[in-house]
């Protein structure tokens, strides 16, 4: 297994091997598109955060590759497709060497549609629909992917002895919408029964008709599956809990952050998937710690370390191609065989830009987030996109 960033890396980080093809005070120039405000911010700001935090630790240890000094170009696109959009084609002329895209697939798909053509890599923060590759040969995700996470909660679901579901989506955005779809097709896989499916709007208010809609199921399910987020995710929970339904919900990696832990009592034992747990004296726990002591934020959600991760497949990439240009980078970004990260390790040989990452599985309790355990997409049970 090839590495990245590890326990120490972080003061050191590694070298190329060899001189790559290009000027040695040459700039990798990477064009960021962030979205500091409307519903995609709880996931770009974190996942910003631990990114630029590490590139300023590869700029201390020489750049990219050790040869290369990092500079971004910064555009907010508040959380709005066609703000991506603009930024995308401003990037391709500006001649970036790579891009990262918003944390969702629509986006980032948006986007690749224009940055695919010119031979950009163009990878997302968090997005984890696996059809955001469709938009082009030079599209990735850097998370794992919603039918990885879905073949585990799904397995897991059929192994606590559910036997039937019921699914809640949104055909606002792609990972609302087959992210649970994913998951009733998983736990199909493995024995369970899918009962039926409601659908919600995004930022809706009210989800009383829903809640009345599950109230009438004949039979109850044994559990209900969403990929709902903020504000929708607590605007449903809350109705279906203030309602006096205690079927047992579970979620995607969406659920993974402070503020849907600190719901309270209507969220206490909802199991989720995630991409990453900071067990006590791993890689993840000692970035973290790190990441604290230099910035004086708490790293309490993955999409810190995730970040940082990202710029590790970017580094092992231009290595792997042997230069800077980003046609080539591209291409040996899409066969990278399996790299040490920090949250988790991850390859992108064989699985069409999508990582395969191990996937976390974590139960909320006391408003802490529990770990289960963490293990890799079953290729049997594991949907396609």
């Amino acid at each position: 297994m090839r590495h990245y960033l590890g326990t120490t890396a972080l003061a050191a980080i590694m070298a190329a091997s060899v001189p790559l093809a290009a000027q040695a005070d040459e700039e990798y120039v990477i064009g960021v598109a962030v979205a500091n405000s409307g519903g995609l911010a709880p996931f770009s700001q974190p996942s910003f955060d631990g990114f630029s935090y590490c590139v300023d630790q590869m700029n201390e240890a020489g750049g990219i590759a050790g040869e290369f000094p990092i500079r971004l170009e910064v555009r907010d696109t508040r959380s709005d497709i066609a703000e991506a959009v603009k930024f995308a084609q401003e990037f391709v002329d500006l001649g970036v060497n790579f891009i990262v895209a918003p944390p969702d697939g629509d986006p980032t798909m948006a986007m690749g549609q224009i940055t695919s053509p010119a031979q950009i890599p163009t990878m997302t923060f968090a997005g984890t629909a696996p059809i955001l590759t469709s938009a082009g040969e030079y599209v990735f995700g850097s998370y794992p992917a919603d039918n990885q996470q879905a073949a585990v909660l799904g397995a897991y679901a059929a192994e606590l002895g559910y036997e039937t579901t019921w699914i809640l989506t949104s055909p606002d955005a792609a990972y609302t919408q087959f992210g649970p779809r994913y998951f009733a097709a998983a736990f199909e896989a493995n024995g369970g029964t899918l009962l039926g499916e409601g659908s919600f709007s995004m930022g809706q208010p009210d989800f009383s008709a829903i809640v009345t809609t599950i109230q009438n199921l004949d039979p109850q399910p044994d559990v209900i599956m969403t990929s709902a987020w903020e504000p929708d995710f607590p605007a449903f929970i809350r109705a279906l809990r203030g309602a006096g339904v205690d079927v047992p919900v579970m979620g995607a990696d969406v659920l993974d952050t402070p503020t849907v832990r600190g719901l309270g009592d209507v969220v206490e034992g909802i199991v989720h998937t995630s991409g990453g747990y900071a067990a006590p004296g791993s890689d993840h726990a000692e970035f973290n710690a790190a990441f604290e002591a230099a910035t004086g934020t708490v790293a309490d959600t993955n999409y810190v370390v995730n970040g940082c991760d990202i710029l590790g497949m970017i580094d092992a990439a231009v290595q792997a191609a042997g230069t800077t240009d980003s046609g080539p980078v591209g291409v040996a970004l899409a066969n990278l065989p399996e790299t040490g990260g920090i949250m988790s390790s991850f390859t992108f040989e064989g699985t069409n830009r999508m990582p395969m990452r191990e996937v976390v599985l974590a139960r909320i309790e006391g408003g802490e987030k529990v770990f289960i355990r963490r293990q890799l997409a079953d290729p049997e049970t594991m949907p396609d996109p």
